[in-house]
């Protein structure tokens, strides 16, 4: 490697570099302020499973002297990324688009807010429809004999984990309108495959929920309609055959 091609990449590792110190100020600076919201937030994230614990048993319980403070803590990280990623967003952007054609940038922007979007509506599907249903389903199984003690930390892990696989989820529909754009799957073949996308969906709703019934098929039936919405989306906007 000639001295030509070692400045261009020690100039790309150094605005990388520069760009993840920015990424992580922002975090950090976020983070002064959520981690004195972190016992609100834990609190707003409790909200659906309190309706559906016994009267006498609405509460958590921590095993360890310091499982509180490090659950608030990761908490506040949580909520300090969150609250960050937009900083964090328009770095990666700004790394990238130099590297980008015209016409992949105009294409990037609208993808980027379009997924932000379908992530977040997944999380609120998952919030507010899912968790309510499951956590009911799964409290029936306590009773005078079987009384529910539940962990702060592990409660935190299970729903941030939830959260993210219902995000990730909704993000099928983009997905395939990408594919279907640069051909490299149309809408007839995402028809054609719909039988293997309902068993994948059956597979994802047993692998990132609970081994409950009710909350695979919350999370199954959403998946096979945002695969039928995005064969949709293939057949209006993906890229068309030419004509002979």
């Amino acid at each position: 490697m000639n001295e030509s091609s070692e400045m261009p990449l020690l100039s790309h590792l150094g605005e990388l570099r520069r760009r993840l110190i920015v990424s992580l100020l922002a975090v950090a600076v976020a983070f002064v302020f959520t981690y004195s919201f972190s016992e609100a937030i834990y609190s707003f994230l409790l909200a659906p499973l309190i309706p559906a614990l016994p009267d006498e048993h609405r509460f958590m319980a921590f095993t360890g002297l310091v499982e509180p403070f490090f659950t608030y803590l990761k908490v506040g990280v949580a909520a300090a990324v969150l609250v960050s990623s937009p900083v964090v967003l328009y770095e990666v952007w700004a790394f990238i688009v130099p590297a980008l054609l015209e016409k992949e940038r105009r294409y990037l922007l609208p993808v980027i807010f379009f997924s932000v979007l379908l992530f977040s509506g997944g999380v609120f599907f998952a919030y507010y429809v899912v968790f309510p249903a499951a956590f009911k389903y799964l409290m029936s199984y306590s009773g005078p004999e079987l009384r529910p003690v539940l962990s702060m930390t592990e409660y935190f892990s299970f729903i941030i984990k939830l959260l993210l696989a219902f995000g990730i989820c909704f993000q099928v529909p983009l997905v395939m309108l990408v594919l279907s754009r640069i051909g490299i799957a149309s809408a007839r073949s995402f028809l054609r495959w719909w039988r293997y996308a309902l068993l994948l969906a059956v597979v994802f709703g047993a692998v990132l929920t609970p081994p409950d019934v009710i909350s695979q098929v919350l999370l199954a039936l959403p998946i096979m309609g945002l695969y039928f919405f995005g064969i949709i989306l293939a057949w209006i906007f993906g890229k068309k055959k030419k004509s002979k």
